[in-house]
């Protein structure tokens, strides 16, 4: 008998069994990309690692991620997130989506086969994502059916339409088909769901939720029989609200995601390894933690043949010193260790900032000063309805430094329209000058906010020059802007100048701002989302969430 011979031998670990949820001292065997045994066997191997007080754990996986929330490309994020561990991710391309279209989820898909990171994308569920602002394509279910020839494509994206699942809309429910037929599944976003509602997408297949941001949330989705994703991105931090929901006999039915993270702050703080070590801390077996972290993910993705140290699984291992503090040592993709790639982002030759915004576009008459405001709650992405006097001069607003009310406008940077919202919002702390973004969740129109026209107007001008970007802006000049060439939300740059301009940008809005509580810019980006609570502004006016209409400024 001819003994058979395997790329590595991997011996003296400490290997995590998550089908048993714990750590097993077993030799590993690895040929090419997988692992072929487990354990003491026959084979001989032509390289030999020896793993001695080593603690060896599956890849990690993101359940839910927008990539163009890093603001760098798919390859560039790949970069980062494999270092920490994250060795696939599940995306979600909407924001480029709603920027492009088809073209914009083929750039992604282009871009992210530099990376050896897995990147499985499921199909952007709703472009546009509402009527009520101006987007920058439409995708039926027939646009998006070719796409499943991709191999990267996996299902569809969050379905966040509730009403039109309820209704049985019949382009709705021919997404959610065209993916089952390709042999996938549609993911959930079931925020402000009912347990009625909940079962309303149960019906439709839908059985997956990354929004559940407290203990009574997650209770009414275990009860419908959702697999949940806990969150933790740049704002929305929720395993410290939820994690105690987890335990022994329900684990199964928890992972892990970020959602929307910003590229400083992965580097800094990690990815799906910082939401283990929050889990660690907050009382998690680090055993149970791992396999939320990897085996969970791929069975709630139908992910096969990943997620395990197990025979027939891919040999995506992340080497670790300690399992309770996520000190990684060294990750392995596919049988190879990782190393600096020296890919670059894929250029995409598009310019998506079209307007022809005039200064005097901005004023903002009043023939009342009781006014609707949109009030910013540090750290989330609901805002507050208030209604207060605002100061006028000869009929106009004027900004309000004493009470922290500022104009707001969103500007339609697609197709010419020329339409612009025009609004008010308190608690940006600013003394003077500016800032203004290409980020402005889900459409992603324009949107600045400032103390004076004059100043929202120069950083309009400055942040279109740049082709897309966000930009900080003095009462004279400018001070930073990062360029994001890439559909206006991701930069052209490698990861690291990426992040140098995000920390210049930050330093320039300390200089005109005192607030130190939270993130401006992703804050800002999140004050045009019509379909969060309480009120928002799109390029089409004010929308009350609540109500479902469009408001009137003046009360």
């Amino acid at each position: 008998m001819i003994m058979r011979t395997v790329d590595t031998c991997i011996k003296n670990g400490q290997v995590l069994n998550v089908f048993k949820r714990q750590f097993e001292q077993h030799d590993l065997w690895l040929d090419h990309e997988t692992i072929v045994a487990v354990g003491t066997t026959d084979f001989a191997a032509r390289k030999i690692i020896d793993a001695r007080d080593k603690y060896i754990v599956p890849g990690f996986i993101d359940a839910h991620v927008h990539i163009e929330s890093s603001m760098v490309t798919p390859s560039e994020v790949g970069k980062v997130l494999l270092k920490h561990g994250v060795t696939a991710i599940v995306t979600d391309p909407h924001e480029i989506a709603n920027v492009m279209g088809k073209a914009g989820i083929e750039y992604m898909i282009k871009d992210a086969r530099q990376t050896p990171m897995d990147v499985f994308f499921m199909l952007p569920s709703s472009v546009p994502c509402t009527p009520f602002e101006h987007a920058g394509a439409t995708l039926k279910a027939a646009d998006l059916k070719p796409l499943y020839q991709y191999p990267e494509v996996h299902g569809l994206a969050e379905v966040m339409d509730y009403p039109s699942v309820l209704a049985k809309d019949p382009e709705t429910l021919a997404k959610i088909q065209d993916a089952n037929d390709a042999g996938y599944h549609a993911d959930g976003h079931a925020a402000g769901l009912s347990v009625e509602q909940l079962d309303v997408y149960r019906q439709a297949g839908i059985h997956t939720d990354h929004e559940a941001g407290n203990v009574a949330v997650i209770n009414d989705r275990l009860a419908t029989g959702f697999s949940i994703f806990l969150r933790e991105g740049t704002v929305e931090r929720d395993i410290a609200n939820t994690i105690q929901a987890v335990n022994e006999s329900n684990a199964q039915d928890f992972s892990f995601c970020t959602d929307d993270k910003l590229i400083d702050d992965l580097m800094s703080e990690g990815s799906i390894d910082y939401c283990i070590k929050l889990a660690i801390q907050l009382g998690i077996r680090p055993e149970l933690a791992y396999t939320m972290a990897s085996y969970n993910a791929a069975m709630a993705h139908n992910l096969a043949h990943t997620g395990a140290l197990a025979s027939g699984y891919q040999a995506d291992l992340v080497f670790l010193n300690d399992p309770h503090n996520v000190k990684i040592d060294a990750v392995m993709k596919n049988g190879q260790w990782i190393k600096e790639q020296t890919s670059h982002p894929a250029a995409i030759g598009v310019n998506t900032v079209h307007h022809q915004l005039q200064l005097q576009d901005l004023a903002l008459p009043l023939s009342s000063d009781y006014c609707h405001v949109i009030g910013i709650q540090p750290n989330h992405i609901v805002t507050d309805h208030i209604k207060t006097h605002v100061p006028t001069e000869n009929g106009q607003f004027q900004a309000d430094l004493n009470n922290d009310i500022l104009k707001m406008a969103v500007i339609e940077r697609h197709h010419h329209l020329g339409t612009v919202g025009l609004g008010l919002v308190k608690e940006f702390e600013l003394q003077h000058g500016a800032i203004a973004t290409t980020i402005a969740h889900d459409s992603h129109n324009l949107v600045v906010v400032g103390t004076s026209d004059t100043a929202m107007f120069r950083a309009v001008e400055e942040v279109t020059q740049a082709g897309g970007g966000i930009t900080v802006v003095d009462d004279e000049k400018v001070l930073a802007t990062m360029p994001l060439a890439i559909a206006g939300l991701m930069s052209a740059k490698d990861y690291q100048s990426a992040a140098q301009d995000l920390t210049a940008i930050t330093a320039a809005y300390q200089q005109i701002s005192t607030n130190r509580e939270f993130n401006p810019f992703i804050t800002l980006s999140f004050l045009t989302l019509p379909v969060i609570p309480s009120i928002k502004l799109t390029d089409q006016g004010l929308y009350d969430f609540d109500q479902q209409r469009f408001i009137d400024l003046e009360v």
